[in-house]
């Protein structure tokens, strides 16, 4: 499998870190080994805090797989694939700990579901945005309900719906989906670590009540997400987005 999740503990902080060498766009099996490293670290009791990121300096993370996108031949493959995402996001919101997210780089489709999905997250000022799912035929439904909480709906709608145009990192901290930005990678890696640190002194106890409170109203969201991933399963092997598909490919060459 290309690609690699790792994971580390030190001074009570949980460092999880993804790589893929295609602008992190992450394969299904990667999706999964990446869910399930977030959820093995938020059970290790010697870690107070998670720390989520990618490898490489220009993406954070380009969505999910394309060349994988385009060997779907069935709705159950793709219920399988979209549901890669899906994975991560609820485990990032069942971990009993909170998840500040590291974004380096730009975010697309997936990327920004999971940039939004953390409790904090902090980026650069070239860690622009963009859903992009609109413009090969399908549509940010397994990220929505994550989108849409961090951002609101009119928000969320302007990103759907104009799925060519990057937003800027700018643009992202206004609508909430980054804390804080900075101006290069160093300061972004010293603030997370600043802040990682002052949490893995926090009261463990405070921190997990406060991540329930945080999240409350989303327990169906293992349900919703799954049933999102069968839509865009379906609509992956309409006519009209294997045509889109198509174009795009011979415009990415």
């Amino acid at each position: 499998m290309e690609g690699k999740v790792e994971s580390v503990v030190t001074n009570g902080i949980g460092t999880v870190t993804f790589f893929h060498p295609q602008s992190n766009s992450m394969p299904g099996a990667l999706l999964r080994k990446l869910a399930e490293e977030i959820t093995i670290v938020g059970q290790n009791p010697d870690a107070k805090v998670i720390v989520l990121k990618s490898q490489g300096e220009k993406s954070f993370c380009a969505g999910a797989s394309f060349d994988e996108l385009v060997s779907i031949n069935d709705v159950e493959a793709g219920k399988t694939f979209f549901s890669g995402f899906a994975m991560v996001i609820n485990a990032i919101r069942k971990a009993p700990k909170f998840v500040i997210v590291r974004v380096q780089g730009k975010a697309v489709g997936g990327g920004v579901g999971i940039a939004c999905s953390a409790d904090y997250t902090l980026a650069t000022e070239a860690a622009s945005v963009k859903l992009s799912e609109l413009a090969v035929g399908i549509g940010p439904f397994v990220v929505g309900p994550a989108v849409e909480r961090k951002v609101g709906k009119s928000a969320f709608c302007q990103m759907t719906i104009n799925a060519t145009e990057w937003q800027t990192a700018s643009w992202a901290r206004e609508k909430g989906i980054y804390a804080e930005i900075f101006s290069s990678i160093e300061l972004l890696d010293d603030g997370v670590g600043k802040l990682a640190s002052k949490l893995a002194e926090s009261n463990p106890e405070a921190m997990a009540t406060l991540k329930r409170v945080f999240w409350e109203g989303t327990d169906h969201w293992d349900t919703l997400l799954l049933e999102r991933a069968k839509i865009s399963g379906a609509l992956v092997l309409s006519e009209f987005t294997r045509n889109s598909i198509s174009k795009f490919k011979a415009g990415a060459r």
